[in-house]
């Protein structure tokens, strides 16, 4: 098949080379090296898309990742990606396309009824219309998300896999044109490791489209040589196809590389893209600069690009985009286009509103014989689905004339200046300035480790490029401690070019929403006259009017509109742009899929898996599992044919009548050290820790800010200044974390260490009447009896068997209610002190349980476990505890349980509950009323608690629970309805939640 523009010479592309590719259904070829733009530019297909809102037809506007208009839904199935850039797509073998936002089809878009009604859906329709009938709303809600979106996100799984890796280096430069290149050979010159990244398959940015001289060579054998020198280097690592698309905190980039995107889908194997977390500690910015579009009427037209993408078009990819061509440009640099163009037999006419000036491009041109209308605007494009005229006016002292010349053409290229891409300088901390001579926000100082060069700083010629990413790049290296080898150059030519005159809005500046309408944000409809209507509106911010008229949403996000944005709108305000200002930068620079973000931590990765140092002693036993905190617990130990109901009551039982051992190493566990532990601890208990002695412990209630249960635990007091802190399992992370934040943010000047110690101990917990025994027969060195060795006290010894000995802290406490004590040894040790603990207990017939029993073995002691008889809005009163609020200091959360609604004797308590049936386990979450109707048709009944914890007693013989009861305290031994699923209820009757042994001689025994 032919390819009416494709020319002769393109320097990114084979054109021996034929590549079979379809689009909205039908097939095109293209070249190797194409992208999918230039291969439709190659095919003369301009109109690719339709309009967000207004579904306005659409073509290329660009070549990078700026482009707005032409984004496609790639490839189908599992393979599918909504919205990437055809300007940002590498052609391959088999890709398959369609155009976004168009039903059934791109050109019988049924929505594109929506042209002949822009007036009356302008930027905020949405916040004034579709408000009544409000039984509607169901209605709207419906067409506006059918109408609403871009591509299509997969229905099915994503076959590909992803990966991310972490790189440190002394200098990383992002981006790899002149400036880039420049800095990354005299950072590289140094010695320094430096990284080179850059989105573009082949180094060279902006050279790759244009014809300069480089010491004396072409630009192109200067890349070639200057990548080969780079390559060389074993400190030099270049990264090609990846974006950085983020810039964080210390120095910290965040670079997306696609590694197989650019392969046929049957040729991709292994990773398809990976993700990168650079930390350097110089980065070198040279980002580039994104050419500002020119507003008139009708510039969404197909047909209307950027003057540099029609020379990359032209130069890089061997298309010419158009053959009568009009050039709108307020700067000498569009002028190249005009001689691409001319070079390629293209008849061009240049429109400048400037005076006729003397800089060497306008004179180059005009001596190849193009046309150039200096005073002149172009005030309207026309034309259906490609751009076929411009409207021609004078401009003359900043104010545009009427409609003077109408001039045919298939293609207006416009360049309204340049602005730098300053999105990672933004990221960074980094602050901007408006620059009126360049007519754009540049660089002004850096919070972290870098510096912008090139066309990212401001400064656009080649000249200054190559000599700024030189000096940036020796200057990085020599911050990041390595000596300089002195200044780098290269000779090139600098061409004079007479000032730019800066261009906003020139036609019906005084009724800016009659006439043809002028596009500010391409991707989001956002119109001139949008803009001029939220300033009417009040929105006199611009963020405000970002947000207003959708300006800058979308995947381009505001590359090429939101300077033309802010301009018109301190227009609109009567003010200057400096005072205006830009919206905020954040990353992503570019759109980054959420399979890169995600990696390997999918499934059975997602979350980390912790097992205890005995993990494979459980597994060898049988046991079931149950995840908690990221840990794997042994939930039960089933015998050969025996039931989760029926293991769990053995287990208890041997609890209450001999031994048995739980794997408890998963409890979280806080080292607290420091002169002011004890400040802290009365900080974040809300019981007193000053007076706790030395080898004492005690149970401690934490609170939030709002005065609610947020964990609980024994913290012992090893030393004077030192506190062991136990936590619940799920806890650990949360409660480390939040008492971190306090110490930093609020009480910096306590001089408290914390340090997490979960994972070097393995703790077990040896529980039942004949647990004193076996822990005798291990530990020679301790005293167990009641007088030397008390309740919630611990002793230090050592565990010995056979050969061996390892130090021990054994702590005296119980969470089941019998005499218990828990041995804390180091990990690596555990699993040998689980088996000597094993092999002593065995006369005693010791038996490991589980979480299951642990928790039935609490309820009946009526213990809470927080995160499930809590649920962060219990407070201690709530849980009859409110004696554990010390009067004698503040703490966290205690003035919160001063408010009326957290006073109230009316709340939800604690208590047990006993089902009128005690066969019957009363299903947990299960809804408590004061009374169920008996009536066919129920009416509404009030719901007064919950249940939070129920299980079968092996020791009761009956079926216990714990619940929170409205009032509930002061309603011992009443009646109440328990809903059951299913429609049924069940009487049970309020109680004590401690259901065995209330007096606790058990774990007091002699």
């Amino acid at each position: 098949m032919t390819q009416p523009n494709r020319i002769a010479r393109g320097v990114s592309i084979n054109p021996a080379s034929s590549i079979e590719f379809t689009f909205n259904g039908r097939t095109y070829f293209g070249c190797q090296g194409d992208t999918l733009a230039s291969a439709l530019l190659a095919n003369g297909e301009h109109f690719v898309a339709r309009s967000w809102k207004y579904h306005r037809p659409r073509g290329i506007m660009t070549a990078g990742v700026e482009e707005p208009n032409a984004l496609v839904q790639l490839e189908e199935g599992g393979h599918t990606v909504p919205n990437p850039c055809a300007t940002t797509i590498e052609l391959y073998e088999g890709l398959c396309a369609t155009s976004v936002n168009a039903a059934p089809d791109l050109e019988r878009d049924r929505m594109a009824v929506f042209q002949r009604l822009g007036r009356f859906i302008p930027a905020g329709f949405y916040y004034k219309t579709f408000m009544w009938p409000k039984r509607w709303w169901p209605h709207y809600e419906r067409l506006i998300r059918k109408a609403g979106g871009l591509g299509r996100a997969p229905r099915q799984p994503d076959p590909d896999h992803y990966d991310k890796r972490y790189a440190h280096c002394d200098v990383l430069v992002v981006g790899a044109g002149p400036a880039g290149l420049a800095a990354t050979m005299a950072a590289a010159m140094t010695g320094a490791r430096v990284m080179l990244v850059d989105n573009q398959a082949e180094l060279g940015g902006s050279l790759l489209s244009s014809p300069a001289l480089i010491n004396g060579v072409a630009n192109m054998d200067w890349i070639r040589q200057t990548q080969a020198a780079l390559q060389a280097m074993q400190e030099v690592r270049i990264l090609t196809r990846s974006t950085a698309f983020g810039y964080h905190d210390q120095n910290l980039v965040t670079v997306s590389e696609q590694v197989t995107d650019h392969l046929p889908l049957s040729q991709r194997r292994g990773v398809r893209q990976r993700l990168w977390k650079v930390r350097a500690k110089q980065v070198v910015l040279a980002t580039g600069a994104h050419e500002r579009p020119l507003l008139f009427g009708n510039n969404d037209l197909p047909g209307v690009m950027l003057a540099s993408a029609v020379s990359t078009y032209v130069r890089r990819y061997a298309v010419l985009p158009g053959r009568r061509v009009v050039l709108y440009t307020n700067n000498d640099g569009a002028y190249r286009t005009a001689l691409d163009l001319r070079e390629q037999g293209a008849n061009v006419t240049v429109i400048d509103p400037r005076p006729a000036g003397r800089g060497a491009l306008p004179d180059a041109v005009r001596s190849a014989g193009i046309e150039v209308r200096n005073e002149s605007v172009v005030l309207q494009a026309r034309g259906g689905r490609q751009v076929s005229s411009a409207v021609l006016a004078s401009y003359t002292a900043g104010q545009a004339g009427p409609p003077n010349a109408k001039l045919p053409c298939d293609l207006v290229a416009v360049s309204g200046g340049w602005n730098p891409a300053l999105h990672l300088h933004a990221q960074s901390g980094g602050q901007t300035r408006w620059d009126d001579a360049r007519a754009c926000f540049v660089p002004e100082g850096s919070r972290q480790a870098q510096v912008s060069a090139g066309a990212a700083s401001g400064e656009f010629s080649l000249a200054q490029a190559l000599h700024g990413g030189a000096m940036a790049g020796e200057l990085a290296a020599t911050r990041a401690g390595l000596n300089g080898a002195g200044p780098l150059s290269w000779r090139t030519a600098d061409i004079a070019e007479d000032p730019l005159l800066p261009l906003w809005q020139v036609a019906n500046r005084q009724w800016p929403g009659r006439g043809a309408k002028q596009f500010v944000d391409f991707q989001n409809d956002v119109t001139v006259a949008d803009i001029h209507l939220a300033v009417r509106e009040g929105y006199h911010s611009v963020e405000h009017v970002k947000r207003y008229t959708a300006m800058g949403f979308g995947t381009d996000q505001g590359k090429l509109g939101n300077i033309n944005g802010a301009a018109v709108l301190a227009d609109a305000l009567g003010q200057t742009i400096a005072q205006t200002g830009t919206t905020t930068y954040r990353p992503n620079y570019t759109p980054v899929t959420f399979g890169a973000l995600a990696g390997r931590e999918l499934g059975d990765f997602f979350d980390p898996i912790r097992k205890t140092c005995i993990h494979d002693w459980h597994v060898s036993q049988g046991a079931a599992f149950e995840d908690v905190g990221n840990w794997k617990r042994p939930w039960y130990f089933p015998l050969a044919g025996e039931s989760m109901q029926a293991a769990v009551a053995r287990e208890c039982l041997a609890v209450r009548n001999g031994v048995g051992m739980l794997d408890a190493s998963t409890l979280g566990k806080i080292d607290v050290q420091g002169p002011d532990a004890a400040t802290l601890l009365n900080w974040v208990y809300t019981n007193l820790w000053t007076k706790l002695e030395v080898g004492k412990g005690r149970y401690g209630l934490m609170l939030d800010e709002n005065g609610m249960v947020f964990d609980d635990g024994v913290t012992m007091r090893l030393g004077e200044q030192h506190y062991l802190m136990s936590t619940t399992t799920g806890g650990a992370a949360r409660v480390l974390t939040w008492m971190e934040r306090w110490l930093q943010t609020e009480w910096p000047h306590l001089d408290v260490h914390l340090t997490s110690v979960t994972d070097h101990f393995a703790t077990f917990a040896v529980a039942g009447p004949r647990s004193r025994e076996v822990l005798r027969a291990v530990c020679p060195d301790i005293d167990f009896s009641n007088a030397a060795f008390p309740f919630m006290t611990f002793r230090e010894g050592t565990v010995a068997g056979a050969g061996w000995s390892t130090p021990a802290r054994i702590m005296r406490i119980s969470f089941s209610g019998e005499l218990s004590y828990e041995v804390n040894v180091p990990a690596n040790l555990g699993q040998r002190v689980w088996n000597a603990l094993m092999e002593a207990g065995h006369e005693y017939g010791i038996t490991p349980y589980g979480t299951e029993a642990m928790h039935v073995l609490r309820a009946e002691k009526g213990y809470i476990i927080v995160g499930q008889d809590t649920d962060g809005s219990v407070t201690p009163q709530d849980l009859g505890m409110g004696g554990m609020v010390a009067k004698s200091k503040d703490c966290l959360g205690k003035r919160s349980l001063l408010r009326e609604h957290t006073a109230s004797d009316k709340r939800k308590q604690f208590v047990g509950l006993l089902s009128r049936d005690p066969a019957v386990v009363l299903p947990e979450g299960s809804q408590i009323m004061n009374q169920a109707s008996r009536a066919p048709i129920a009416p509404i009944m009030p719901m007064v608690g919950h249940i939070t914890s129920s299980y079968m007693s092996p020791t009761l013989n009956r079926s216990i629970a714990l619940g929170l009861v409205q009032d509930g305290l002061q309603r011992m031994g009443q009646q109440v309805e328990v809903a059951l699923p299913g429609g049924g209820f069940l009487p049970a009757t309020i109680g004590s939640p401690v259901f065995y042994d209330p007096e606790g001689a058990r774990q007091h025994v002699d």
